[in-house]
């Protein structure tokens, strides 16, 4: 099954890999909140969201990646019980992001101006973060379905939370950025990129989940940018929006 190591060296590997992924997209993320969020004291200049939601909201996905890098800690210890039960507090989990991800996004969205630090339309960018609350959730829901399937339902939560990762790098403090979505779509790619890389070194080929997960993730990006510019997706989010009275 695996062409990258033999016996004992390739679960060592893996663990390494999902680890390893793990804590770099972390490390994207705070990159990117942390003037705003992460280290809001020290840079009291930046500008940052305001209401109380996004607070509940920063913390909420914080410690979804916070799970993200512990969980294969835990099976590496031989402590499989209490990473079931996390999974399911996971789960909780994520039914509250996609909530907290949904009413975030009408919020910034209803602001004057817009999204902090998206130089985007706020009802444009809006079919962005929408989007992701329709991945994530569809994600997850597969991942529970297969947690027997140690390898799908490891790359389904990854996937689900590398289709969370443009949010953070698009606020990476870099002058780059202000090309837009496809700038940070792309650069949150590169996390599908390198399972697909895994794959090929440990399987010999791409796992159907990483492809077909990583091709939808991908193949949404352009076509939110193109819905974001239709008349239909306006109104739309101008009704969204006008939910929030």
């Amino acid at each position: 099954m695996a062409t990258l190591a033999i016996g004992h060296g390739r679960p060592s590997a893996e663990r390494l890999f999902y680890t390893g992924i793990a804590i770099a997209m972390f490390a994207a993320v705070f990159l990117g909140f942390a003037r705003s969020f992460f280290l809001r004291p020290w840079f009291p200049e930046v500008p940052a969201p305001t209401e109380p939601v996004f607070f509940v909201h920063g913390v909420a996905f914080t410690a979804w990646l916070v799970l993200l890098v512990v969980q294969p800690a835990l099976v590496a210890a031989h402590r499989t019980d209490l990473h079931r039960k996390l999974g399911w507090t996971g789960a909780g989990l994520a039914a509250a992001m996609v909530a907290l991800g949904v009413l975030g996004a009408l919020v910034a969205a209803r602001r004057p101006t817009g999204f902090v630090g998206i130089p985007v339309p706020p009802l444009q960018f809006l079919a962005v973060p929408l989007f992701d609350m329709v991945l994530f959730p569809t994600f997850v829901a597969l991942a529970i379905a297969k947690r027997r399937d140690t390898q799908s339902h490891k790359r389904l939560m990854l996937l689900a939370s590398v289709n969370l990762l443009a949010a953070g790098i698009a606020r990476w403090p870099f002058a780059m950025m202000q090309a837009g979505p496809p700038v940070y779509f792309g650069l949150s790619d590169l996390f599908i990129v390198a399972l697909v890389a895994w794959d090929l070194a440990s399987r010999g080929r791409v796992h159907p989940v990483t492809l077909w997960g990583g091709l939808a993730i991908v193949v949404s990006q352009p076509l939110r940018l193109v819905l974001s510019g239709t008349g239909a997706w306006m109104a739309f989010a101008g009704w969204a929006v006008g939910l929030l009275g």
